[in-house]
C-alpha cells in the first residue's frame, strides 16, 4: 500500500505542515494527509489528485456524496467519509454564530446563524431551537429531513423535546433548497398546527423561520403567528 512512507521528510504533507504551517500545502497535499493511505496500483498523493480531478473546483468537494467519492479509484468507504467528516468539521469550526451566545430575540440572529448550516443542502432540513422562560437558548435539534410536511413533521417530537429540556419556547426554522423563501401551503399548515398544539401544552412558538439563498422569511414579522 503507497503513502508517505518513500518521501523525503521535506515532500512529506504532514512535515512540511508541521514545520511551516497549512497554508504552504497544496489542496492535493491536504487530501492526502485526511486520507493517509494510497492502494498497492497508485501512492495517496495520486488518489489526492484524482480526487481534486473529479470535483474541478476545491469549493465543490462540500457538494460531492459519499457514494461519487468511492466511485473514484483508489477512494472506499472508509476514505469517502474520512474526507465528509473533515469538511463537516472545518464547517462548523468558522461558523461564525454560536447560539449560546446570541439573543435569539429576531429572526435576523437565526437566519444569521443557520443559514451557514443550511446554504448548500440539497434536502429540506426542520430544526427546532429550544429556549427558557428568558428566551436564552437551551438547545437545537434537527427533526426531519425531507420534503417537509403533515407526514414526516410529527408534533410529538418536538414537544417531547422541549419537555425534555424543560424548554418555555421554541422557534422552528428549516431551509427552502430552491432559494424562494415563500411559505408553502404545507408551511403555512404545519406552523399553524404546530402552534395550536404548544398553545395546549404551554410552551410558546415563537417563531419559524424559513432560509432560503440570501433571504428569510418570519411568520412571526409577518404576523402569521
Amino acid at each position: 500500500m503507497s503513502n508517505f512512507k518513500n518521501l523525503s521528510d521535506y515532500d512529506k504533507p504532514r512535515e512540511r505542515l508541521y514545520n511551516n504551517g497549512s497554508d504552504v500545502l497544496s489542496n492535493e497535499d491536504l487530501i492526502a494527509i485526511i486520507i493517509k493511505t494510497g492502494t498497492k496500483k497508485y501512492s495517496v498523493y495520486e488518489v489526492a489528485l484524482k480526487i481534486m480531478e473529479m470535483v474541478g473546483d476545491i469549493a465543490k468537494l462540500k457538494d460531492i456524496g459519499i457514494p461519487t467519492l468511492m466511485k473514484i479509484e483508489g477512494v472506499g468507504r472508509v476514505k469517502a467519509t474520512e474526507l465528509k467528516a473533515a469538511l463537516e468539521l472545518g464547517k462548523r469550526v468558522y461558523t461564525t454564530y454560536n447560539l449560546e451566545k446570541i439573543k435569539l430575540n429576531n429572526a435576523v440572529s437565526i437566519y444569521n446563524y443557520f443559514s451557514q448550516i443550511l446554504n448548500d443542502k440539497k434536502q429540506e432540513y426542520f430544526y427546532v431551537v429550544y429556549l427558557d422562560t428568558k428566551g436564552n437558548y437551551l438547545g437545537k435539534k434537527c427533526l426531519f429531513i425531507g420534503t417537509i410536511n403533515n407526514s414526516v413533521v410529527h408534533p410529538r417530537e418536538i414537544f417531547r423535546e422541549a419537555y425534555l429540556l424543560s424548554a418555555n419556547g421554541i422557534i422552528c426554522v428549516h431551509n427552502h433548497p430552491s432559494g424562494d423563501v415563500t411559505p408553502s401551503r404545507e408551511d403555512l399548515n404545519i406552523t399553524r398546527r404546530i402552534k395550536e398544539i404548544g398553545i395546549i401544552h404551554g410552551i410558546n412558538v415563537i417563531d419559524h423561520v424559513i432560509v432560503g439563498n440570501d433571504s428569510y422569511y418570519s411568520f412571526y414579522e409577518d404576523k402569521n403567528m
